[in-house]
């Protein structure tokens, strides 16, 4: 069972031209249905029912429910079990309708029983955004002017100024780079191409590092990725993000800022100024205007939370 997954995920990488991160997900889902196929002595995909699927959900309800809690002392209430949040049952129903559509579309099994499984309704977390005063702050170039420093003011200038991914940051290189014309092209998710503007400040930026900082850097086997660590390397997602991280706690800034928040940013910022929600669209690299549109209630709260403010009669 497990080789088909491996075909399957072959398939994400080098046909549709998902993400790492993408097919990470997928194999780890896939993965933990293999495990218990292997528990209920099933050993061929064929032999899969949608009673099986069904019956592999809810023991992971019921698994999500018992992982992780605490034990309790002598004479204290339980705590209550939490139940799988309805993301989670999400995207292990989505892998296996996307592993089973794979499977279809290749005519590799006769049926597929996973058609027939329902997404749950995903409720729309609201993005969060800093405010005009942190993103002033976070941007305060530091006075010592280290080449780890210059790294970090172009990497956070550039990403408030383009809204760009986390992976699109770290895999940034220098061939995408038309600073002079003023943008960059950018690789996104799916491998789709865009073309991003970037502004004055963050030009600046770039240039500045790319000439005082990265070639104090560079080593004969670094790659041509924008950013390096100090030995010369690529960002792994994680330091690149405790390298964000450090910058906001020396910044002052005293909540939680997750890798997404400047790249929320950048879209609520330019909606609240009047942008037009096409273009944000298309600078943010959403396939869908609706995952684009949920900025609008972002905005909307605020320009309620303004007439309240303001209006005489609010």
């Amino acid at each position: 069972m497990q080789t088909l997954v491996e075909d399957f995920l072959q398939y994400l990488r080098h046909e549709r031209g998902q993400s790492d991160n993408t097919a990470k997900t997928y194999a780890a889902l896939l993965g933990k249905f293999t495990a218990w196929a292997e528990k209920q002595k099933l050993t061929d995909w064929r032999d899969v029912e949608l009673k099986h699927l069904m019956a592999f959900l809810a023991h992971e309800r019921v698994r999500g429910a018992t992982i992780g809690r605490p034990s309790t002392r002598a004479g204290a209430a339980p705590k209550p079990a939490r139940r799988m949040s309805g993301e989670s049952v999400y995207l292990e129903i989505a892998a296996l309708r996307a592993f089973y559509k794979f499977a279809e579309n290749e005519k590799i099994l006769p049926t597929n029983p996973a058609e027939n499984l329902s997404l749950p309704r995903r409720w729309k977390r609201l993005p969060k955004a800093l405010s005009n005063d942190e993103i002033t702050r976070l941007l305060k170039p530091e006075e010592i002017a280290s080449p780890e420093n210059l790294c970090d003011q172009a990497i956070l200038e550039l990403a408030y100024a383009s809204g760009l991914r986390l992976s699109e940051l770290k895999n940034l290189r220098l061939e995408q780079l038309h600073l002079d014309a003023g943008f960059i092209n950018v690789i996104g998710k799916g491998n789709k191409e865009r073309v991003v503007p970037v502004g004055r400040t963050a030009i600046n930026a770039l240039n500045r590092f790319i000439e005082a900082g990265r070639s104090k850097l560079i080593t004969p086997k670094s790659p041509a990725n924008v950013f390096l660590t100090k030995r010369g390397t690529t960002f792994a997602s994680v330091t690149l993000w405790l390298r964000i991280k450090n910058r906001v706690r020396r910044a002052g800034i005293e909540r939680n800022i997750t890798p997404h928040m400047l790249r929320h940013s950048f879209a609520t910022h330019l909606l609240e100024h009047g942008a037009d929600l096409r273009v944000i669209q298309e600078l943010l690299g959403h396939a869908n205007i609706g995952t684009t549109e949920i900025y609008t209630h972002v905005t909307g709260s605020r320009l309620r939370d303004i007439h309240r403010k303001f209006h005489p009669r609010a």
